[in-house]
């Protein structure tokens, strides 16, 4: 049975709160879960105390016991001093597309068109 130490929404409409569970990695997302290790309240200032809450000692018993966090637990983990984030760079990412080349290799010709008119 693999576990995730993951997020599960709670809260009304456009008002979100998330409980930090750690539940099997084949349960719905809002479903069953093990256990409660903490809570996210995404409406509060980033600067408030609560609003991330941790249980660290139950979050490092399930570490142990190999569960793996998501990438934004892991976040939060990271930022309490809990588990190592590894950075990641993907710098392909913000290279434009084949199209997007070529649209800037022809605005590129006729700006230079004018430019060569005018030299002449």
């Amino acid at each position: 049975m693999s576990l995730k130490i993951r997020l599960t929404r709670g809260g009304a409409k456009k008002r979100p709160y998330y409980r930090i569970v750690v539940a099997d990695a084949r349960a719905p997302r809002d479903g069953r879960f093990i256990d409660k290790v903490g809570v996210y309240d995404p409406m509060k200032p980033k600067d408030d105390p609560a609003r991330i809450v941790l249980e660290a000692d139950k979050i490092q018993a399930w570490l142990a016991k190999g569960a793996q966090p998501t990438d934004r637990v892991l976040r939060f983990l990271d930022a309490a001093g809990l588990a190592k984030r590894p950075a990641r760079n993907n710098p392909q990412k913000a290279e434009p597309g084949e199209k997007a080349k070529e649209r800037a290799a022809k605005r590129a010709e006729k700006a230079a068109a004018p430019a060569e008119d005018a030299a002449a």
